[in-house]
């Protein structure tokens, strides 16, 4: 089986903005999540039995000689380099944004019969926070849902965020105490054509479910590890509309499964997955556990997580062999220790 792993950041797809500055440093606060991935998905299948993987690199990176990989070439655009890569290997592990319809796009460019990952269905789904809300909320399920500017009701809610309605890792995304405010910066994202979300900020402890789904059968979902997230809110600044919320970070397997929390947010992952028929393989939920109100969801990623580092490790067990098996792959994982990888190149 040949399996080719293409991470957007780190794959070329950011490589005009790096062209623009003086050295990746001036960037790699962009890429060492996408690195980091990429590096444990690429480690653990090659860890399996009869899996020869490569992966999609940048030129602006140094990738150790002997090391599988490729490269676009002059002019190809990403989409035409993820269509031609896709076509030399059985299948691709693709890990995007989901920001204006890249997972979408590359889903196209790779075709169902190499995807390893969500359905175009589920993924669509989940690209937007509003509509993702909606569907939970018909099913039963606590969410935060997306609010009508004239509809910000200051007696019973006290802050509010304004964010890309398809973002990710707090990207673009705004806190305000003041319910004029939030208005103000709803309605001029809209008036600039910008797909936004306004929502009530909810109070709690932020965490991350990650998952392994089987879009076939919604009650195999499994609960791999309840992740502590770690987000900060930056105090506004003169100029700037309201409080920039910035990921920093995530925490693994913080919450034991076994716990009461842990049974609660296990329940969680089932019905979600169940209304979003066409999860596949890592799937990861973002949740703030509310002191009085629980667990709320606050949006889903339906693709690999910064959470998938270091999983196969604490686990002791092979995550890739488990996506791949999702997607009626069934491969034998050799122990860690036969060929472990720490990193697959550096930033030059």
């Amino acid at each position: 089986m040949k399996l080719w792993v293409y991470e957007y950041l780190t794959g070329g797809g950011i490589d005009r903005q790096f062209a623009d500055n003086s050295s990746l440093a001036d960037l790699s606060a962009l890429v060492v999540e996408g690195r980091m991935m990429r590096d444990a998905i690429v480690g653990d299948l090659r860890q399996l039995d009869g899996v020869q993987v490569s992966f999609a690199s940048s030129r602006f990176e140094t990738v150790d000689e002997g090391v599988a990989h490729c490269r676009a070439k002059p002019g190809e655009t990403m989409l035409e380099f993820v269509a031609r890569a896709a076509r030399e290997h059985d299948y691709a592990w693709i890990v995007a944004p989901e920001c204006d319809g890249l997972m979408l796009d590359l889903a196209d460019a790779v075709g169902p019969a190499r995807w390893i990952g969500c359905t175009k269905e589920a993924i669509a789904l989940a690209s937007s926070k509003r509509a993702t809300a909606q569907r939970l909320a018909s099913r039963g399920i606590a969410v935060t849902p997306a609010l009508e500017a004239a509809r910000i009701d200051a007696r019973t809610q006290r802050r509010w965020v304004v964010k890309p309605d398809d973002g990710a890792g707090g990207l673009d995304t705004h806190v305000f105490d003041d319910a004029d405010g939030a208005r103000a910066e709803y309605a001029a994202r809209c008036a600039a054509g910008r797909d936004t979300v306004l929502q009530e900020w909810v109070d709690g402890d932020p965490l991350s479910v990650s998952l392994i789904c089987d879009g076939c059968d919604t009650s195999r979902t499994t609960l791999v590890s309840i992740n502590l997230q770690r987000i900060g809110v930056a105090a506004a600044v003169a100029g700037h509309p309201g409080q920039v919320v910035g990921f920093e970070g995530v925490d693994i397997g913080c919450i034991d499964r076994n716990g009461a929390q842990g049974r609660a947010l296990d329940a969680l992952a089932q019905q979600v997955a169940a209304a979003l028929p066409g999860l596949r393989g890592f799937v990861g939920i973002d949740v703030v556990w509310h002191p009085s109100r629980g667990p709320v969801v606050i949006e889903v990623n339906p693709r690999a997580t910064v959470a998938y580092a270091g999983q196969s490790a604490r686990l002791g067990r092979n995550l890739a062999a488990d996506v791949l098996a999702a997607h009626g792959l069934h491969v034998r994982a050799r122990p860690a220790a036969d060929n472990a990888l720490s990193t697959c190149g550096t930033a030059t």
